[in-house]
């Protein structure tokens, strides 16, 4: 669920409603009304909080994403162990909101609905900020001075991403579910393997 600090709780299940909707059907489907009846709110509560649908709809996804960009500020990173708690994160939110990463790439691959500047912008952001980390994790001698940042990050970006990109295509392969429990235990071997393949004595 989306819980935004500020909010009230008309904004919250206007946001609740949109993430619902927009994950459920295309950009243009959605209606503001329809978004409005699934919140129990008046159409003219979404002109007052975010102005219009496109502003809504760029506030859902920064809502969603705030607490994965937020750990970028936070003490998490501040060793290569943190790298398993990250991706641990990452999978519970994604869990809970499995067509959110589809949404992502739709946007930024293939140019499907608004946003994809603002969510560029984001990523950026994340990018900036991992960026320091990574600078910072070196410099502690926790990471192998020579290596590229981009690389450092492409590489957490597949780890992430990819088991919820194509989670009913392994469940179905396996014949079993990829749970809370599944997704800890593969955050927790992901990590391990993130974290041995920064290490100096790797070299």
């Amino acid at each position: 669920m989306i819980s935004p600090p500020d909010s009230d709780p008309v904004r919250e299940r206007l946001l609740n409603a949109a993430l619902d909707s927009f994950l459920s059907d295309d950009y243009h489907k959605v209606t503001t009304r329809l978004i409005a009846e699934k919140a129990d709110a008046n159409v003219s509560m979404i002109r007052y909080y975010f102005g219009n649908k496109e502003g809504l709809y760029e506030e859902m996804i920064r809502a969603t994403l705030a607490p994965l960009l937020n750990v970028l500020d936070g003490p998490m990173l501040d060793s290569v162990e943190g790298f398993k708690d990250f991706l641990q994160l990452y999978y519970q939110t994604m869990s809970e909101r499995p067509e959110f990463p589809k949404l992502i790439l739709k946007v930024l691959a293939l140019n499907q609905g608004p946003g994809r500047r603002f969510i560029q912008q984001l990523l950026e952001r994340g990018r900036t900020r991992g960026a320091k980390k990574v600078e910072s994790l070196k410099s502690s001698g926790q990471l192998i001075s020579s290596l590229d940042q981009d690389i450092v990050r492409m590489a957490f970006v597949s780890l992430a991403m990819m088991p919820m990109l194509l989670k009913e295509v392994f469940e179905v392969q396996m014949g079993r579910s990829m749970d809370a429990e599944f997704l800890e235990q593969l955050a927790a071997f992901n990590g391990r393997l993130f974290s041995a393949g920064l290490a100096p004595s790797q070299l």
